[in-house]
């Protein structure tokens, strides 16, 4: 198995890509932490992989502390971290309030920052670690259905990726970005119920579907396998060449 020892955290873990993503790990052999503010439904999801379920808001450093500090109390060790939570709040830049900006900010950007500052410490005295940050084609290039808000974030959390990678490839430590098209979840399959909508999501994309939640999670489990061992800084698209145009 390719995560076999491994310990892994993983945000927004309670229902879709999330959970496919610990679903995926536990099956490649990791030990597996689901994160999430959304305790039933993380705890469910975490009961059926047997898995374990952590309580967490990623923007407060003291849940992030007492997550890790968890993780330390039953593994010793976290060896991959998967920021996966975020949130789009889906106004343009007219109508959009500053406390709208702020509550994106502060899931899709300083989330990550504070899981990546609070682990580094941990991986770095283990010999190393994979970080992985969930960003965005919207992190990649401007996308006409998506709001100018979401797609700040998503390029803020691209750029962090990059700077950590450079950083902290000292310590053994990788980072990489993924950067998902839209992917077939309940959420999106309720956005996209208008099959005009829908056509235009699909007409994007050279490879003509959607993306699966196991199409990106099983690109994230390559990036925290040993296989991937030389792979730092990247900006991964897995969306059927829509940003190959």
């Amino acid at each position: 198995m390719r995560l076999s020892g491994k310990s892994a955290l993983i945000t927004g873990a309670a229902g879709g890509i999330g959970a496919e993503i610990a679903r995926r790990f536990q099956e490649e052999g990791a030990s597996v932490f689901v994160c999430d503010l959304n305790r039933a439904e993380g705890e469910k999801t975490a009961a059926s992989m047997g898995a374990v379920f952590l309580p967490l808001d990623v923007t407060s450093e003291e849940s992030w502390k007492a997550a890790l500090s968890a993780v330390l109390e039953r593994t010793g060790r976290l060896d991959i971290l998967v920021n996966n939570a975020g949130i789009n709040i889906r106004k343009n830049m007219e109508e959009m309030a500053v406390e709208d900006l702020d509550a994106m900010m502060a899931v899709n950007v300083k989330g990550p920052f504070l899981g990546i500052k609070h682990s580094l410490p941990i991986m770095r005295a283990a010999g190393g670690g994979v970080i992985l940050n969930m960003s965005s084609i919207c992190g990649l290039v401007g996308h006409r259905y998506t709001n100018e808000a979401y797609t700040t974030t998503k390029g803020a959390l691209t750029l962090l990726t990059k700077s950590v990678a450079v950083r902290y490839a000292k310590d053994n430590i990788r980072c990489n970005s993924v950067h998902p098209s839209t992917v077939e979840t309940a959420l999106v399959q309720a956005m996209l119920k208008d099959p005009e909508r829908r056509a235009e999501r699909l007409g994007e994309v050279p490879l003509g579907r959607l993306a699966g939640a196991t199409d990106v999670a099983n690109a994230l489990v390559y990036l925290a396998s040993d296989e991937a061992s030389f792979i730092n800084g990247a900006a991964i698209p897995i969306d059927g060449g829509l940003t190959a145009g």
